[in-house]
């Protein structure tokens, strides 16, 4: 293959593809495999009245009162809307990443952080109406314990954006975006703390093993996903959209929903009603990133190895 400029280009837009494409295959994936604790999370996130029991006894209530494939309400949506969030996220990540690896100046921590937060804002704006979309279908039809919650009647996917924008306008697609955007912290952080723990476990060449990439990954998560879980409340609440607002607009609006919605739960619940699902979310959470970054490195090595640019990827 010839080193030319032209040749360069085509050959970044190949490998931010491979790496795009590998992050949405392992994340639809892992997210499949434990997507029963994401049914367990959502419920003790939007739904006050559900006592927080410990997630085998939150995911044995719902089989029971539900039936069994109540665990999987929704899938399509999440996974479509969680296959094209990762494929921006990963795409643009790995653009940024080429892009900066010859430059100098901020550590590498530094800059994996910034290049996390660009990728999520991209993505965040791109996505929300997807997610908004797969919330409320993920949780239709669900036995509430909080009787106030209506109850809505989507046919799919297509119609539920139709109803929504029908009744609610075209900006409720973007209902959570505030806390969205906030929270793109999360996979910041995540993907700052996986890149610096896989460079210092594969110092001096060593190879890394898929032990080690779910081990990273799993820590990676766990860290983020505590650090901005309250956050991750609102978003889910704001998504339902069963909140009634105080009727302002634009960002300060949408900040003082979140204010509101984070005082609301402590003052009800106490500090500790922030974490109210945190144990379920975690296990989802740090289990299926892990399990998608093994994916994701397995699918890229190979890519890589059957196209024999493997000596490229090396920085």
């Amino acid at each position: 293959m010839s080193d030319n400029g032209g040749s360069a280009v085509g050959l970044l837009s190949y490998e931010t593809l491979v790496h795009a494409v590998a992050g949405a295959m392992g994340s639809v994936t892992a997210m499949t495999v434990f997507f029963p604790l994401d049914t367990a999370k959502s419920r003790l996130q939007v739904d006050e009245k559900r006592k927080s029991n410990s997630t085998p006894v939150i995911l044995a209530e719902i089989a029971k009162e539900e039936g069994l494939l109540s665990l999987y309400r929704g899938w399509l949506p999440v996974i479509s809307s969680l296959c094209c969030s990762n494929f921006v996220y990963f795409y643009t990540f790995n653009t940024l990443k080429k892009l900066a690896a010859s430059g100098q100046g901020t550590s590498r921590p530094g800059k994996d952080l910034l290049m996390g937060v660009v990728s999520g804002v991209v993505n965040v704006i791109l996505t929300t109406p997807m997610w908004v979309v797969n919330t409320r279908l993920k949780l239709q039809g669900a036995k509430f314990r909080n009787e106030d919650i209506q109850q809505t009647q989507y046919r799919g996917i297509f119609d539920a954006f139709s109803q929504i924008i029908a009744n609610e306008g075209v900006g409720t697609l973007w209902n959570s975006v505030m806390p969205s955007l906030i929270l793109v912290i999360n996979p910041a952080v995540q993907f700052m703390i996986y890149e610096a723990m896989k460079r210092r476990a594969g110092n001096g060449g060593k190879k890394i093993s898929s032990a080690e990439i779910f081990l990273i990954g799993a820590i990676a998560k766990a860290v983020a996903t505590t650090a901005t879980y309250p956050l991750q409340t609102v978003q889910a609440i704001l998504r339902f959209g069963q909140h009634k607002g105080d009727g302002k607009g634009g960002v300060m609006g949408s900040l003082s929903n979140i204010f509101s919605l984070l005082m609301d739960r402590i003052k009800r619940y106490g500090v500790l009603g922030l974490y109210k699902g945190l144990e379920a979310k975690l296990l989802q959470t740090v289990l299926t990133a892990a399990l998608m970054f093994v994916i994701y490195e397995k699918i890229t090595a190979a890519t890589f190895k059957v196209m024999g640019i493997n000596k490229r990827l090396k920085q």
